[in-house]
């Protein structure tokens, strides 16, 4: 049986996990510097093909799951989730991804919203706005995709009725 947690060691709580989710994100997007420009972990380790990607996203979701048991609200999580999901995709192409995730800092975005959420009481709700959104976006793209492969193949069937054999 667990016990409630009073106001402040809730408070107390949040703070110290929120300590150690932002030396994580710091270490995994700001830890080296080279001139001006900060770069981390996270994009030395994806330049290990499958193996980076798994290992950035694995630490990132470990952060957004830790946050969300301490109360972060559903539209946060769902938020935190597309930044991550968004890093790990975007991260995951070829060349173009390694460059990517240099600048690609999502940890730090999820370090903003959990301020924000925790210290500026933002980012409340259930998130079923996103959700609804990413449902709409997914669908526009499925039907976009059917139409282009429905085009490409009437197309090439009429170049093959006006070849006589």
């Amino acid at each position: 049986m667990q016990r409630e947690l009073s106001p402040e060691d809730k408070k107390k709580q949040i703070d110290q996990d929120f300590g150690w989710i932002n030396r994580i994100s710091w270490l995994t997007d700001n830890q080296f510097k080279i001139g001006n420009f900060r770069f981390g972990l996270d994009p030395i380790l994806n330049l290990i093909p499958l193996g980076g990607a798994v290992a950035g996203f694995g630490t990132s979701l470990v952060l957004v799951i830790a946050m969300w048991r301490n109360g972060a609200s559903p539209k946060l999580v769902i938020r935190m989730l597309l930044n991550i999901t968004l890093d790990a995709i975007l991260g995951s192409i070829p060349f173009l991804g390694n460059i990517f995730d240099f600048y690609s800092k999502a940890n730090e975005k999820n370090i903003k919203l959990l301020r924000e959420h925790y210290y500026e009481g933002r980012h409340k709700g259930s998130g079923i706005g996103i959700i609804l959104m990413i449902v709409f976006i997914l669908f526009i793209l499925i039907a976009g995709v059917c139409y282009l492969i429905w085009t490409f193949f009437s197309w090439a069937f009429s170049l093959l009725n006006g070849i006589s054999f």
